[in-house]
């Protein structure tokens, strides 16, 4: 049964770092695409960044460039989102979701095109 099960969530003062874990298990994730999104109260599901299955191609929104950092380990079946400068706005529930179709550019972004979702992991960053 394939899974993802992210971790590392909690609470952070503004200015703190935090990494995020999507621990793969019932599928070799080296053959997917991997996306982090976030979704705030209120609001739809943001694209965050995405790694392709290889890494060798990462994505990044906007509103988090220069502060979050992807990255994936293929061996251990795991993707992390190392998070640094974090802003009371980056206060969401996180998720990780895995894409078995190749896309290019921006497109890894957009929620609706993966297949696979974990439960999500909450962020809270606040003095």
């Amino acid at each position: 049964q394939l899974q993802l099960v992210e971790s590392g969530g909690g609470l952070v003062q503004p200015g703190g770092s935090l990494r995020l874990s999507c621990a793969a298990s019932g599928f070799a994730s080296r053959s997917y695409g991997i996306g982090w999104f976030r979704q705030a109260p209120g609001k739809g599901r943001e694209g965050v960044s995405a790694i392709s299955s290889r890494g060798t191609s990462t994505y990044v929104a906007d509103s988090v460039k220069g502060r979050f950092t992807i990255s994936r380990d293929n061996a251990k079946n795991m993707v992390y989102l190392q998070m640094n400068s974090l802003k009371p706005e980056d206060t969401a529930v996180y998720y990780c979701a895995a894409v078995s179709s190749s896309y290019t550019g921006n497109s890894y972004l957009r929620p609706d095109i993966y297949n696979y979702w974990g439960q999500g992991t909450q962020v809270t960053v606040s003095s």
